[in-house]
C-alpha cells in the first residue's frame, strides 16, 4: 500500500493536536490504484467475517465518530456495506431518550456492543458524552472527567472478554464541511441531510476540536485504538479504514471451527 496504517493509530499517552494533521492526504498511491486496492481488500474483509462468524469466539466493534458532515455514513455503506448483515449490525446513536437517561451514560452503549461471531459499528458513540456534553456544559466538568475513565474501564471489559475494538475518527477540515453542507443545499434530494441547527454546532468547531483532541488522547489504548483518518480525499479515506478493519481481524487468530464428525464418513445415497 506504500504506508503504515500505525502512521495513523494515537500511541497511549500521545498529546493529539489535530490543527497539525493533514485532512486532505492521501499516500503516494492514485486514485486508480487505490479503487482497485479497495475491491481487494472488500473480498479479503467479506472473507474474515466469514471466519469470524463461524468461529463465533470473539467479536469486533468498530466505533465511528466524526464533526458533521465528516462522512461517517458513507465510510460505514463503502467499507461495511458489502459485509454479510447477518453477521455486521450498525447502530446509530441519537439524542439519549429519556428511559436512557434514567440509566448511567454507558448503559444503552453497554446493550448495544456485539455478540460472538458479530461486527458491531458504532455510528456516534459513548464519545458523545464527551464530546457534545462536554462542549455544551450538559453535564458538570467533574462528572465528565470522570468519564474518560470509565470509556477506558468498558472498553477494557470488552477487550478482555473477547470484543476487539476499533475506533475511527474521520478528520476534516472547517472548510470542508463548509464545501459539504453547500453541496447539500444545492441539491434537493439532499435537503434532508442538512439542519439548520448544524450551523450553530459549526460555531463551536474549536471547542470540538479541543473535546475531541482530549478523548483521542485520554482514550486511545492498546485495547481499544483510535484511529485518526484523514476523511476529505474519500476514496483514500475509505481505502485506510478497510486496510485497519482488515489488520485488526488478522491479528484476531481467527480459524474455521474444527468438525465435530468425520467428513470421511460421509455417505450420500
Amino acid at each position: 500500500m506504500g504506508i503504515d496504517i500505525k502512521d495513523f493509530r494515537v500511541k497511549e499517552g500521545d498529546s493529539v493536536r489535530l490543527d497539525k494533521i493533514d485532512t486532505e492526504y492521501k499516500g503516494k498511491m492514485d486514485k486508480d490504484e487505490g479503487k482497485e486496492r479497495f475491491r481487494e481488500q472488500t473480498e479479503k474483509l467479506q472473507e474474515l467475517q466469514e471466519v469470524l462468524y463461524a468461529e463465533s469466539k470473539q467479536s469486533l466493534l468498530i466505533v465511528f465518530q466524526a464533526m458533521d458532515a465528516g462522512g461517517k455514513d458513507s465510510t460505514i455503506r463503502n467499507v461495511l456495506g458489502p459485509l454479510n448483515p447477518a453477521g455486521c449490525k450498525v447502530t446509530s446513536f441519537k439524542a439519549p431518550t429519556s428511559h436512557e437517561l434514567a440509566h448511567d451514560f454507558l448503559w444503552r452503549i453497554h446493550a448495544q456492543t456485539p455478540s460472538k461471531g458479530y461486527i458491531g459499528v458504532f455510528n456516534r458513540s459513548h464519545y458523545e458524552d464527551v464530546l457534545i456534553v462536554k462542549v455544551k456544559k450538559f453535564a458538570p466538568e467533574k462528572t465528565i472527567e470522570r468519564r474518560y475513565d470509565h470509556i477506558n474501564n468498558i472498553e477494557r471489559l470488552l477487550h478482555d472478554e473477547g470484543t476487539r475494538i476499533v475506533k475511527f475518527y474521520l478528520h476534516i477540515s472547517k472548510n470542508y464541511q463548509k464545501e459539504r453542507f453547500e453541496r447539500r443545499l444545492s441539491r434537493p434530494d439532499k435537503y434532508w441531510k442538512f439542519n439548520p441547527a448544524d450551523l450553530k454546532e459549526r460555531e463551536r468547531w474549536d471547542d470540538y476540536m479541543k473535546a475531541f483532541e482530549t478523548a483521542l488522547s485520554r482514550c486511545s489504548t492498546k485495547q481499544a485504538p483510535w484511529y485518526i483518518i484523514p476523511a476529505e480525499t474519500r476514496w483514500f479515506r475509505d481505502l485506510l479504514v478497510a486496510e485497519i478493519v482488515i489488520e485488526t481481524l488478522k491479528d484476531m487468530d481467527l480459524h474455521y471451527p474444527e468438525p465435530d464428525f468425520d467428513p470421511g464418513t460421509i455417505r450420500f445415497e
